[in-house]
C-alpha cells in the first residue's frame, strides 16, 4: 500500500511526506557516504514539532531478483511509534520514490517444528513410557526426605520433626537424639 512519496527538491535533497491513520510526517533522505558495502544508502530524517531534523531510520539499496531493478528498503523507528514502520521506496520514471509499507513476516516457531509429527513413525524416547512409582519417589529420586509433620501420608512423627538417623553401625541413644532435636 502506498503511504507516501519522496521527490528531489531544487537543492537536490529528497524530501516528501509519509501518512497513515496514525502517522503524518515530513521526511528527508540524507545520502550515507561509506566504504562499507553493508552500510545504508540513505538515513531517513523526520521533521520534529520543533522544526528540527531527527534521524528515524535508514534505507538500504536492494535489487529485485526477477528484474534486477534497484529499490530502497528499511524501517522508521521512533519511541513515539508503537512498532517500527517497515517501508520500501520504489523509484519512478520522474526520479521520485513511492513509499510503501509492509508488515514483517513472523518468524517460524522452531519449537513447534522440532516436535515429532505423529505420522513420522519415530519410536518413543527411552523412559518416556515408564511411570513413576513408589520406588522412584522420595530419596531414591534424589528429592531428600520430607520434614512435614506427617511426611506426606506417613506416620506422624514425634514433635513434628523427623529424627536424624545415625550413619554407619553406631546406634544412637534415644535420649541423646531427643536432646539434640529440642
Amino acid at each position: 500500500m502506498n503511504i507516501g512519496s519522496i521527490k528531489q527538491n531544487d537543492a537536490g535533497i529528497f524530501v516528501g511526506k509519509i501518512a497513515t491513520l496514525t502517522i503524518a510526517m515530513t521526511v528527508a533522505l540524507r545520502e550515507v557516504h561509506s566504504a562499507n558495502p553493508k552500510a545504508p544508502k540513505y538515513e531517513v530524517l523526520a521533521l520534529s514539532a520543533a522544526r528540527a531534523w531527527v534521524q528515524v531510520g535508514a534505507l538500504f539499496e536492494l535489487f529485485s531478483n526477477g528484474t534486477g531493478e534497484a529499490f530502497l528498503n528499511g524501517k522508521i523507528e521512533d519511541p513515539s511509534l508503537a512498532a517500527p514502520l517497515y517501508i520500501s521506496a520504489f523509484r519512478q520514471e520522474d526520479g521520485s520514490y513511492n513509499v510503501v509499507w509492509s508488515r514483517p513476516t513472523r518468524r517460524r516457531d522452531l519449537a513447534a517444528e522440532m516436535t515429532p509429527k505423529a505420522d513420522e513413525g519415530l519410536p518413543p524416547l527411552p523412559g518416556a513410557d515408564e511411570t513413576a512409582g513408589p520406588a522412584t519417589q522420595g530419596t531414591e529420586a534424589g528429592l531428600g526426605q520430607s520434614s512435614a509433620e506427617h511426611a506426606f501420608g506417613g506416620e506422624p512423627q514425634e514433635g513434628g520433626r523427623r529424627q536424624r538417623k545415625q550413619r554407619g553401625s553406631e546406634a544412637a541413644d534415644p535420649a541423646e537424639t531427643a536432646d539434640a532435636t529440642a
